[in-house]
């Protein structure tokens, strides 16, 4: 994040009375160590203004009751703690989200023979890539098309850019048309959240490229290049 970005969230927003919630499709981390990061960076939030497509995945699991196969980079296995299916037993469901190092042959081919037997199909996300330093990465949505064009199954999609997923963000506290989607991915973020029926404000950081704005129809309520002058326009438009 740009420099500036948590003293804006604290005296800007906050002053202004306004309520900030953090949407991420991280899945590299739990919650609480990207709580702990981001307070690290000066970030003055409570765990609970993260909504991670981690805790939306563990609540489908444990409200369905299943036993998953959990395809998951081992720094967020805390997220799911007691909810993996036992060695002895035969997993019910598969659960993707970005992990490279599950990303192999053998790995991959068990979870589609699990799916091959009526597994359910879970993806904590579906995106396209993402930013590391040294430059765009593949993100999980190739695997994930891959073990659905494989075990001729439909993945059940839980973060970004799933519309409950912006839902479950604004609570019942909060409508869509009051609420502002800021972030850096035209797709998941921005026409994720349109979708649902929030603003889109698009940042011109991060992962985003030249052109991404014309992408999508309608086109992302307002185009900015940082996140700190789309909440400077959010405040201006009050």
């Amino acid at each position: 994040m740009c420099r500036g970005v948590e003293e804006v969230i604290t005296t800007s927003l906050r002053e202004k009375d306004l309520y900030v919630k953090f949407v991420t499709n991280t899945t590299k981390e739990s919650r609480r160590v990207l709580f702990e990061r981001l307070q690290s960076l000066g970030f003055d939030i409570k765990k609970d203004d993260i909504l991670s497509s981690l805790t939306a995945a563990r609540n489908l699991i444990v409200d369905s009751k299943l036993k998953p196969m959990l395809m998951l980079e081992p720094e967020a296995l805390e997220d799911f703690e007691g909810l993996a299916c036992p060695p002895t037993e035969m997993p019910n469901a598969v659960v993707v989200g970005l992990a490279p190092s599950e990303f192999h042959y053998d790995r991959l081919n068990e979870a589609f023979r699990y799916l091959q037997n009526g597994a359910q199909l879970i993806a904590i996300h579906a995106g396209k890539y993402y930013k590391r330093p040294d430059g765009l990465a593949l993100g999980p949505g190739c695997f994930v098309k891959g073990l659905e064009y494989s075990a001729q199954c439909t993945a059940e999609v839980v973060g970004k850019p799933n519309k409950s997923f912006f839902l479950s963000a604004l609570g019942d506290n909060y409508k869509p048309e009051e609420a502002v989607m800021i972030g850096d991915d035209v797709t998941d973020d921005i026409q994720g959240a349109m979708s649902a029926g929030l603003s889109g404000y698009l940042v011109q950081t991060g992962k985003y490229k030249p052109g991404d704005e014309t992408k999508i129809s309608p086109y992302p309520t307002a185009t900015v290049p940082s996140f700190v002058q789309a909440v400077e326009k959010i405040i201006t438009q009050m």
